[in-house]
């Protein structure tokens, strides 16, 4: 790739799409040490995915929670499945998790884990901050789809897959505001911050790992590219 730093947002619901993936969690460790030993660099951020969403749901269940309570509960999640990250590339990564992106710490190791932040900001866009803060041009969104699509493919049969898309036409298919929970490839908040800052995203279905392997060697891959 054209620079030694990868920033990667790892979707909550590839960690533990019920309980934990092992299958994943497995191959996707053996990937980043692969290039972890030809010299390049990562940020791993880590989503909520359905450990959020199940408390977020059984939260409201229980009475009026407001956003920001929410938002905590998703927080939180995230952080869970960082922290099992951290262990997972315990030889390799900083012993801190980075839970604020206003204080990346210098480190020899070529591993830094990030979760959530604070409430009105997402993962997505904690990983868009630190790209920027790292100098990483190219950030990978690690989730359960494809491709980007026209529309949600779930609703409609006229939805198509795209493979490049530019920032300006890719924030023509999200809402304006984010919300706990929202469901889009990368949130609208962090899709601004990317266009201003120039960082090209790929939306790489976590499944197919070998997608991802090809996107880190600068092979054609199955996914998109916003740029």
């Amino acid at each position: 790739m054209e620079t030694d730093t990868v920033v990667i947002s790892v979707g909550g619901s590839l960690i533990a799409p019920e309980t934990l993936d092992t299958a994943f969690l497995k191959k996707f460790r053996t990937i980043i040490e692969k290039y972890i030993a030809k010299g390049v660099h990562f940020l791993i951020i880590t989503g909520g995915g359905a450990t959020a969403r199940n408390y977020q749901k059984s939260a409201q269940e229980t009475g009026t929670l407001s956003a920001e309570d929410l938002d905590w509960l998703g927080i939180h999640a995230t952080r869970l499945n960082g922290h099992l990250l951290l262990s997972l590339f315990r030889k390799h990564a900083h012993p801190i998790l980075i839970t604020n992106p206003g204080k990346l710490i210098r480190t020899k190791k070529p591993i830094f884990i990030a979760a959530g932040w604070r409430p009105g900001r997402s993962t997505d866009y904690v990983a868009t901050i630190l790209a920027k803060k790292m100098g990483a041009r190219k950030l990978i969104n690690l989730s359960n789809i494809d491709y980007v699509y026209t529309q949600d493919p779930k609703k409609s049969k006229a939805a198509k897959p795209i493979t490049d898309i530019s920032w300006k036409e890719f924030r023509k298919l999200l809402p304006e505001k984010w919300d706990p929970g929202i469901h889009t490839p990368f949130d609208p908040i962090a899709s601004r911050e990317a266009e201003w800052a120039k960082i090209e995203v790929a939306v790489i279905n976590g499944n197919t790992l070998n997608e991802l392997e090809n996107y880190l060697s600068g092979k054609k891959f199955v996914g998109t590219r916003i740029s």
